[in-house]
């Protein structure tokens, strides 16, 4: 039982760590608001670029191409977005909220969180699978966050702008370039490929520092029982019914089980906010989910890797 705790404190008190970090930067004023959304714009379109690139690129694609974990991820996410699609207009009345509570529910950061859980417990060798279910689950987020927010809004719903934007994300085309090289067996000269390395081995902790640094809590009475619920379900609800069914039902263990955990148990996407804000949603609520799911589940993560540790499902 010790063994078990001991591998959940290391897979999560890291991230959290350096979260922390990037706390005692924004309380101590050293990076301007600007000057941290800058940094988070070259992360996004540089870092994440070469780490999507470079862990594809260096992988040994027979054994990180998982079929049966694309399709179970992909499918979960589509059956639960589908689910709130129907539910959540019947218990909340306001346009504004539905579709934030909808993407606050079925879209986690797992860009963020994926990436340090699998190679915290496994080794950073490991992190080929999570890239490469990146590469599956990121569209599918972009696409239905907004679907749900252009429905609830009463705006119009255009694919092919959306399909555009997503191949024009920075993580995409690593991913591409990388299999793309990968595939065709070309080789990328050493003294350019290090230098790509590094910059991979720097995107995790340099996001989580400036993700603790950007944090802004809103006010929470105008909408406290939408906040709730949303934490539930992000947090708990959702974790507990495909994480039971994919070790229980259809087998998954190891690598394989820890990458739908940081799928599916992970908190609020950041980017949630952001999109709330552009797409007329309440962005005071989106805030408030992102900042509460991510302060909350360093516990409830911890519990969820405990718990399964200890089951023998990894």
């Amino acid at each position: 039982m010790f063994d078990n705790f001991i591998v959940a404190v290391s897979a999560i008190v890291p991230m959290f760590c350096l979260m922390a970090i990037g706390a005692f930067v924004k309380f101590q004023k050293w990076l301007t608001d600007e000057e941290l959304s800058h940094m988070n714009r070259m992360v996004f379109r540089v870092f994440f670029c070469c780490m999507m690139f470079y862990s594809i690129y260096t992988t040994e694609l027979a054994t990180s191409f998982r079929p049966n974990l694309m399709l179970f991820g992909a499918g979960g996410v589509l059956i639960i977005f589908t689910l709130l699609m129907i539910f959540v207009p019947r218990i909340e009345p306001d346009n504004r909220r539905r579709g934030v509570i909808v993407q606050a529910i079925f879209r986690s950061n797992f860009v963020l969180f994926g990436i340090p859980i699998v190679g915290n417990i496994f080794g950073d060798k490991e992190i080929a699978v999570a890239s490469m279910m990146i590469a599956i689950i990121i569209p599918i987020y972009n696409i239905l966050a907004v679907f749900a927010l252009e429905t609830f809004r009463g705006g119009k719903f255009a694919l092919l702008p959306i399909l555009k934007g997503v191949l024009k994300n920075p993580m995409i085309l690593g991913a591409i370039a990388g299999a793309t090289l990968l595939i065709l067996g070309v080789e990328v000269p050493k003294p350019v490929l290090k230098p790509i390395g590094q910059i991979s081995a720097a995107t995790t902790p340099v996001a989580l520092i400036i993700l603790g640094a950007s944090f802004k809590l809103g006010s929470t009475h105008e909408h406290r029982k939408q906040l709730l619920g949303a934490i539930f379900g992000r947090l708990i609800l959702v974790p507990a019914i495909t994480l039971s069914t994919a070790a229980f039902i259809f087998g998954f263990r190891g690598i394989e089980f820890v990458t739908l955990v940081a799928i599916f148990a992970s908190p609020c996407a950041v980017v949630s906010f952001a999109m709330a804000q552009q797409m007329g949603g309440d962005a005071d609520l989106a805030g408030n989910c992102v900042v509460f799911t991510s302060a909350l589940s360093c516990f409830t993560m911890f519990c969820w890797i405990l718990l399964f540790k200890t089951l023998g499902i990894f």
